[in-house]
């Protein structure tokens, strides 16, 4: 049975005290993970000076056409696939829409939408997108002032 592990604290007393300048430089180790180039300018700095881009999350998969097509969507689930579906079912432009994820390992949600001839799949997408937006916008708004009510008549 192995022996209880003796504490860091314990040992830290023991060690005399140095300072970061006393070790070799071969064993410093750059803090908060900022390294230093030959020319003495940080690497973080560099990267705050180029924009950051994020991959694209929503793509339009192969077979689609103007009022039938498939996007999919990844880092989503199954809560953003629900909700968008009834939210885009709301549309009465949209003949079809549903929602599925194609594997539970997988970090993606496809979803279909099939529109009548008076708009595009990808308009009502968006549509869809921004109504469901003010949605939340409009069930934060209440929260807070039920919230607000609340601790005010305690």
């Amino acid at each position: 049975m192995p022996g209880k592990t003796k504490s860091r604290c314990a040992d830290a007393e023991e060690v005399a005290d140095t300072t970061m300048e006393d070790a070799p430089t071969s064993a410093q180790q750059p803090s908060d993970g900022m390294q230093e180039d030959q020319s003495g300018n940080n690497e973080e700095e560099d990267e705050k000076d180029e924009e950051e881009v994020e991959p694209q999350r929503v793509r339009i998969l192969p077979g689609s056409s103007n009022t039938a097509a498939s996007f999919e969507f990844l880092k989503e689930g199954h809560t953003m696939g629900n909700a968008l579906r009834y939210i885009i079912m709301k549309n009465p432009d949209v003949e079809f829409c549903a929602y599925t994820i194609p594997h539970p390992s997988e970090d993606k949600m496809n979803i279909r939408i099939q529109t009548y001839d008076t708009t595009t799949a990808s308009a009502a997408l968006a549509k869809g997108l921004q109504d469901l937006e003010d949605l939340c916008d409009v069930v934060t708004d209440e929260f807070w002032t039920k919230r607000h009510d609340f601790m005010a008549s305690k």
